[in-house]
């Protein structure tokens, strides 16, 4: 089995003084790709190169202090592709891959981070530009080779998705343009759409039980008013092989839970 786990960290600093490291250390997954390290190079050096083992490789944010992805690995790539050719988003640290390749497959596991539009208009306009522009980047890719995203999305897509959903269909994260974009990436016949929502292959109903980020406002956690932002997206061959997931909440290392899934293949 290739066990494969998202999280937000909201800071690598932040998720390691709450014990992250040992978490890993006691799951042992394959990879996990990790979102908002909130760091730069010189941060990490020396620090958190490596975690439970696992090597780690990072796209790091221009911006102190702010967004950046990872991925550690038990396995060494092939490749290591930082970035996907956006200078707006680029900048900002959003995306890293992975290449597994041998000569009988191409295979990449992707860490992402899609921009939040809570904070007002600027930024979702900025979060509707990576939208359009990533999209024909995973279709190009899809095309290409299987392929796992992991990564906190920032878009619930249905009702089921998050507790209050009638109170939130104008804000950032469920509008009607963002469930839109999701429901044409994850249309199962439509040349501009075919990637499979992992969870949601495994877990079809669930409401609850499906939610990886809670506010720090009021009493969201001890309520479990919640938003399931965090996804595993695969390219259908890869989804076809998802076995289990767990969605961990013993122990809270940021304001996301970190999403894992056993895959019957192994790199």
């Amino acid at each position: 089995m290739f066990k494969l786990t998202s999280l937000n960290l909201n800071g690598i600093r932040s998720a390691t003084r709450k014990g992250v490291e040992q978490w890993m250390a006691a799951t042992q997954p394959d990879c996990i790709c990790v979102q908002e390290v909130k760091a730069q190079a010189p941060d990490v050096q020396g620090q958190f190169e490596q975690l439970a083992g696992l090597q780690g490789y990072f796209h790091f944010a221009q911006k102190k202090g702010y967004s950046g992805v990872g991925i550690y690995t038990r396995h060494a790539p092939s490749d290591v592709i930082v970035g996907y050719g956006s200078p707006e988003f680029d900048a900002e640290g959003r995306t890293l891959e992975l290449r597994f390749d041998t000569p009988a497959r191409k295979l990449s596991i992707i860490s992402a981070y899609f921009p939040s539009g809570s904070s007002g208009e600027e930024r979702q306009l900025a979060k509707f530009r990576f939208l359009a522009g990533f999209h024909p980047h995973l279709m190009r890719a899809k095309s290409e080779r299987e392929f796992i995203l992991c990564g906190d999305i920032n878009i619930a897509h249905q009702q089921i998705d998050l507790k209050n959903w009638r109170s939130n269909q104008k804000n950032s994260g469920f509008t009607p343009e963002e469930r839109a974009w999701m429901t044409q990436l994850l249309h199962p016949t439509e040349a501009s759409g075919g990637l499979v929502d992992v969870y949601r292959h495994l877990q079809p109903e669930t409401t609850d039980a499906a939610y990886t980020w809670w506010s720090n406002r009021g009493q969201a956690y001890a309520n479990n008013v919640g938003w399931r932002l965090d996804y595993h997206l695969a390219t259908p061959a890869l989804a076809a092989l998802a076995r289990s997931e767990h969605i961990y909440k013993a122990e809270k290392f940021s304001d996301h839970a970190p999403i894992t899934v056993d895959y019957d293949f192994a790199l």
